[in-house]
């Protein structure tokens, strides 16, 4: 059962920034709730150098009718050149968690 409801992975560097996009997102509707998971370790190339950081993962729950939003909003409010966005589809979840998810994101 496809929905109209996704879940967008986000690394930050930091609490505070974590913190920041996170406010952001829910006070503008563009995000249901955001959870923020302390010690990612992140393992990856970056301008020909092979980098070992401590992150934090932001789960974020939104709709696909606002995601572009979303996405615009954390480039602009996130320190990395090319933070890394990946929205994944909820092919299902509990009605009530979906419905309260739709009360709290504004659709576009």
């Amino acid at each position: 059962m496809a929905t109209d409801h996704l879940i967008v992975f986000c690394t930050v560097p930091d609490q505070g920034t974590a913190l920041s996009i996170s406010q952001a997102l829910v006070t503008e509707k563009l995000a249901a709730c955001c959870n923020i998971v302390p010690g990612v370790r992140s393992v990856y190339m970056w301008d020909g150098q092979l980098c070992d950081d401590n992150e934090l993962l932001m789960v974020i729950k939104t709709r696909q009718s606002t995601y572009q939003d979303l996405e615009t909003r954390i480039v602009e409010l996130h320190p990395y050149d090319v933070p890394e966005v990946l929205a994944l589809t909820i092919n299902g979840g509990f009605k009530n968690y979906l419905k309260w998810m739709d009360a709290n994101v504004e659709e576009k």
